[in-house]
């Protein structure tokens, strides 16, 4: 259904735009940005009406704050409205109920009448005789309304009404939240041949979807956990649903610096975040760390199998010593007879301070296996029981590996007797880090007694 009386009609309706002069975006982990501009508009002595488009369709409209920079106590902002009753086919149909419209089908010609109805894929016409006419969506070329209806607008757009002292030119800070937009970080590792080391580069990657283009913008991320009080979603203008993806493939240009409680990301150059788009810009390159490989048997993880991690601190001596904000690292290693890189594992870590070590989870190990038994079970009295666990750890790889042995203990528990040496982690968990040669098996055995 087409609507050639629209198309004249929404480019001579008078909005009064202002083109802005200076774009921030302050993006989040939280499904959240921080809009700021600045807009050079005209004000008249007395009271103006000032509509701003442009603006995020996903906008939180409480969050909105103004104020005049050149004169902020000659300018006052004394009403504030946010429109989002954008203009649709059933929208249009649904204002001019009981209106007189102009209807053009494909094989009857025009017709004039009072609008009744239009819902089901029809339009129910009262002509002027007082005959009805009922007409398919399919049979309709275009329909024709005399003007727009009052309420409807073609953009989210926000109405000040403020009060200006004289006439002037003036600069508007504007200022406001918005949903649907969010960032995360991508990491790309390459462990080295001997599995000892790796080289990682990293990407932070936007999605924007709401609702509006943040052209030529000072860019900063912020990373943490900021708190937010979630409410009932009130009615919003839908963005498409496709994105458009884009990479910069620039130097990394991030400058990263404390700020709160958080740590900010500043990109060092001005960017375009359009609107449906996912955008990666590189966060750093290159950086090369030296790791460890363990192989870990945690039965309340792995069952029967041996986890395989790769272990490196984040650490100025050891390559990094940034900040890393959370995200999804994706790990390859070559393949040393055609030299191709293939992928091995990813997992998600998340926000890791300096100084930290980071633990990514690959996968389970394909030749290496381990069963866990309860060997005996004494009841001491009613508060007392003790226990023999063992634990066969099988080696079918050819050269010697390192098992780091979680076992996961409850109440007041002592080990009374082990075969191998080991470490109390913490009031929970007992470790083991048991040597097993290569086409070897070892057996681990300790008694545990436990109190409640």
């Amino acid at each position: 259904m087409k609507f050639i009386g629209l198309l004249f009609l929404v480019v001579a309706l008078n909005y009064v735009h202002a083109q802005g002069q200076d774009m921030s975006l302050t993006i989040y982990n939280e499904d959240l940005a921080l809009v700021k501009e600045i807009r050079d508009i005209k004000l008249s002595q007395g009271l103006n009406q000032i509509e701003f488009t442009e603006v995020a369709a996903h906008i939180d409209p409480t969050s909105v704050h103004v104020k005049s920079i050149d004169a902020p106590n000659e300018v006052k902002v004394i009403e504030q409205n946010f429109e989002y009753d954008l203009v649709s086919k059933s929208k249009i149909l649904k204002k001019y109920i009981d209106e007189e419209i102009s209807v053009a089908t494909k094989e009857s010609g025009f017709f004039q009448g009072q609008l009744l109805s239009a819902s089901d894929g029809t339009i129910v016409l009262k002509m002027n005789d007082g005959g009805i006419k009922i007409l398919s969506e399919e049979s309709i070329i275009s329909v024709d309304f005399p003007k727009l209806p009052e309420g409807l607008i073609t953009k989210p757009t926000l109405v000040w009404q403020i009060n200006s002292s004289r006439d002037r030119d003036n600069n508007l800070e504007l200022s406001y939240l918005t949903s649907n937009i969010n960032w995360h970080a991508e990491y790309v590792a390459v462990v080295k041949d001997d599995d000892r080391s790796l080289e990682m580069n990293s990407w932070v990657t936007i999605d924007n979807r709401s609702g509006a283009t943040y052209k030529n913008a000072k860019l900063k991320l912020v990373a943490g956990d900021v708190n937010l009080v979630r409410e009932a979603v009130s009615p919003r203008a839908m963005g498409k649903s496709y994105m458009v993806n884009a990479q910069e493939m620039a130097a990394p240009q991030f400058e990263e610096r404390s700020f709160f409680e958080y740590h900010l990301y500043e990109l060092g150059r001005r960017t375009t975040v359009r609107d449906n788009q996912t955008k990666q810009i590189a966060l750093f390159e290159g950086a090369k760390a030296s790791a460890k490989k363990i192989y870990i048997f945690d039965e309340s993880k792995y069952n029967e199998d041996i986890g395989v991690t790769l272990e490196f601190k984040n650490s100025k001596e050891n390559g990094l010593g940034i900040p890393l904000p959370m995200g999804k690292v994706r790990v390859y290693k070559e393949d040393v007879k055609d030299k191709s890189l293939e992928f091995i594992g990813e997992d998600k870590i998340e926000h890791t301070p300096k100084d930290e070590k980071v633990r990514i989870y690959l996968g389970n190990a394909f030749d290496i296996k381990a069963t866990r038994k309860v060997l005996n079970q004494k009841r001491l009295s009613d508060r007392a029981r003790e226990e023999t666990i063992e634990i066969e750890l099988r080696n079918r790889k050819s050269e010697k590996v390192n098992i780091l042995v979680v076992e996961h203990l409850w109440g007041d528990w002592t080990v009374k007797e082990s075969t191998h040496t080991y470490k109390k982690k913490d009031a929970y968990t007992l470790e083991f880090d048991v040597p097993v040669d290569g086409e070897k098996e070892v057996t681990v055995q300790y008694t545990v007694l436990k109190k409640w």
